[in-house]
């Protein structure tokens, strides 16, 4: 028995019903059963804890590090009917406004003094102030997944929204996002100034690909849009100002569910996350110093048409999720959440934050590192590989329960290819099976021969009456 990847406990565990991070990635909402937490995402550290009785809520939206939050209501006993988006106090402790609507709100996107709500064939957008105004809304094909994308910085003004048919992007601009308000000293630079406004009218929409989109993203400059389609294998980049397609990239063969795309802040670099469990990172720049991996025939597109399978770009470095569904019960089977019928072991959110190089020879510059959270508990720490550097590296774990959490070795980082042999997944009914999938193994086996391993700097576990810790 492999104990060193397992939990032995006679209560079920905790899962999360919801986590979100701010647009700037700074802070992170977790939503369970006993109500809602706010999270510094590094140093991992809780800021503020709300206890909600009377029933669960399907989603906790920060507004970027103010104490606002946007709270949803649902699962099988909504603490908010589910077609209202709740404004929440979290300084004062209580509710401040509401809206409502006829139907159930599918998703919500947010940035300073605006809010869009998805809805499942139309997005409406409102104004936070003193009042909550209506500001415009918008027609959509059918959205199912709440799909919705804003960008967040200064001055920017991109909204990205599905279009009226199946796969299009439809591209909207908002008046530009203020700056965040100064609450010390006056920065040591002068304020970025306003864009020059754009010679052409910039595109409106995108077609993007020819069936249902599954995720759109776009960094918080809104200067490039990326979408994915329910097929999972392409990940697409659009210049939002042209609409021309820029780069194209390839997550897999086998067909997939993307759950999200990131651009890192400075448009360097995308990572996106999948149902396989395995999350991957992609070069846009090509001076960045890490390139995407190619297939051997690409240096023959000058000279003859190849498929465009052959065309592709891989990732240039994965992390592969350990199994956190290896909860033993030494009692009665953990029960099912209350927000969903069925545990799905490889979801998450991933978000890009920048801390001190960890590189002895240069400790005071900065990197950009990933954090994921699954919503299993797991709070992973990682740092891209450099070009020609041991992968070696001490992982950290401050959780009280490391003995009986599930932990990966403190010696290595957990190889993509050694865990997608020893991970078992679980089946559509979340049993706990070791049913080996075809796909699955040809793209680990793949990555394992051919990439790099994102490197494990910190590992933390949710504990079910501290949180994470």
């Amino acid at each position: 028995m492999n104990l060193a990847r397992h939990s032995i406990s006679s209560t079920a565990p905790v899962l999360i019903f919801d986590a979100h991070f701010d647009p700037d990635c700074r802070i992170f909402t977790a939503s369970t059963q006993a109500g809602f937490a706010v999270y510094r995402a590094w140093p991992l550290q809780l800021l503020r804890k709300r206890e909600i009785t009377g029933g669960t809520l399907s989603a906790v939206i920060p507004l970027h590090t103010s104490s606002l939050l946007f709270l949803i209501g649902g699962g099988r006993s909504p603490r908010y009917p589910p077609n209202k988006v709740i404004l929440w106090d979290d300084a004062r402790g209580r509710e401040v406004a509401e809206l409502e609507f006829r139907e159930r709100v599918r998703g919500l996107a947010c940035r300073r003094g605006w809010l869009v709500v998805a809805l499942r064939r139309r997005v409406v957008v409102f104004q936070i102030g003193e009042v909550v105004t209506r500001f415009g809304e918008w027609d959509t094909c059918d959205n199912p997944r709440g799909l919705v994308a804003i960008a967040t910085a200064t001055h920017a003004t991109l909204l990205a929204i599905p279009g009226r048919q199946m796969g299009h992007v439809q591209l909207i601009h908002l008046p530009p996002c203020p700056p965040p308000e100064l609450t010390g000293p006056p920065p040591p630079t002068p304020p970025e100034l306003p864009p020059l406004p754009p010679t052409k009218h910039p595109a409106s929409i995108i077609i993007a690909h020819q069936t249902a989109l599954s995720a759109i993203s776009v960094p918080p400059s809104g200067h490039l849009v990326a979408t994915t389609s329910e097929q999972g294998t392409l990940i697409r980049i659009w210049n939002s100002n042209t609409g021309v397609r820029v780069r194209e990239f390839r997550r897999g063969t086998d067909k997939a569910e993307i759950y999200g795309v990131a651009f890192r802040p400075d448009e360097r670099e995308v990572c996106v996350w999948s149902d396989k469990g395995t999350v991957h990172v992609f070069s846009l720049a090509e001076a960045s110093g890490s390139s995407n991996r190619r297939s051997t025939f690409s240096p023959l597109k000058p000279f003859m048409n190849l498929p465009g399978y052959l065309n592709s770009e891989w990732s240039y470095a994965q992390f592969r999720m350990p199994s956190q569904l290896a909860h033993i019960s030494l009692s009665t089977p953990p029960s099912k959440p209350p927000t969903a019928d069925v545990i799905d072991e490889a979801k998450c959110i991933v978000g890009w934050i920048q801390v001190p190089s960890e590189d002895q020879d240069n400790g005071t510059a900065m990197e950009y590192q990933l954090i994921a959270l699954t919503y299993t508990g797991g709070w992973y720490r990682l740092s891209l590989p450099r070009p020609g550097a041991s992968s070696t590296v001490s992982t950290t774990s401050t959780s009280p329960h490391a003995a009986l959490s599930t932990s990966p070795p403190r010696s290595l980082p957990p190889s993509v290819k050694a865990i997608s042999k020893a991970r078992p997944r679980s089946s559509s009914n979340s049993s706990f099976a070791g049913r080996s999938d075809k796909g699955k193994g040809r793209e680990h086996d793949k990555e394992g021969k051919e990439s790099h391993e994102c490197i494990l700097r910190e590992y933390r576990r949710f504990g079910r009456w501290d949180g994470w810790g």
